[in-house]
């Protein structure tokens, strides 16, 4: 179990770096019913990668993703397809990148992220979590890297847990402030969501590039053995 956890950290720790889930946290837990609805974006969250890893983990038994504890061809196949999905879109983010950070936009929805229902706001983290451009491939690699590691369907359930705590890190960050700080926690967050909103472009760009370059390896590695 050890080796297929080494696997997925490094794809966690990507999937929690997300700067545009984070600011929708900090302006959800600004909401009125910022505490519940803080957690139920949490919640989404959690569900929407549980709910994709388990999906690879069953496709991954079903298709014969491990053969004598290596990964099948057809991992390495997905893995590559996937590098090269993330290379491309994090290049043709650099280039789209603002060139003055402070003048960097948010994408509209947010301006009504306060009016969003509870439904909404729990889809919404599902969204950001299973839909997302970098997050999806990210959960599809990790669910494809367990269900290839050779090991029994308690453990890859296990080392998916782990996966999905670890990937919410980034995410839960703000809400464990907010829940801790009271009012003393706005000016924390308020720093956290300009730093995040400026630079949000360009830390997606380096994730995409350099995720999407260890995935393109990893594939290589796993057609070419």
């Amino acid at each position: 179990m050890g080796h297929a956890v080494g696997d997925v950290l490094g794809l966690a720790a990507a999937v929690a770096v997300s700067p545009l889930p984070i600011v929708a946290m900090i302006l959800i837990l600004a909401t009125p019913r910022g505490h519940l609805n803080g957690l139920l974006f949490a919640l989404g969250w959690v569900l929407g990668l549980a709910l994709l890893g388990a999906i690879m983990l069953v496709i991954g038994g079903a298709g014969a993703a491990s053969t004598h504890k290596h990964p099948a061809t057809w991992v390495g196949a997905l893995k590559l397809a996937l590098g090269v999905l993330l290379v491309l879109f994090g290049a043709r983010l650099w280039r789209r990148r603002p060139k003055d950070p402070s003048k960097a936009q948010l994408p509209k929805w947010m301006a009504a992220i306060d009016r969003f229902s509870p439904v909404k706001i729990l889809g919404l983290g599902l969204a950001l979590s299973a839909a997302n451009a970098k997050n999806a491939p990210l959960t599809v690699a990790a669910g494809a890297s367990i269900s290839s590691a050779g090991i029994p369907v308690p453990q890859q359930i296990g080392t998916l847990a782990i996966f999905v705590v670890i990937a919410s890190l980034g995410v839960l960050a703000p809400l464990a402030v907010y829940l801790l700080m009271g009012d003393r926690a706005k000016s924390v967050l308020g720093n956290w969501r300009d730093w995040a909103a400026q630079h949000n472009v360009a830390v997606m760009a380096v994730l995409f590039f350099v995720i999407g370059l260890k995935l393109l390896g990893d594939g290589v590695s796993v057609i070419a053995t």
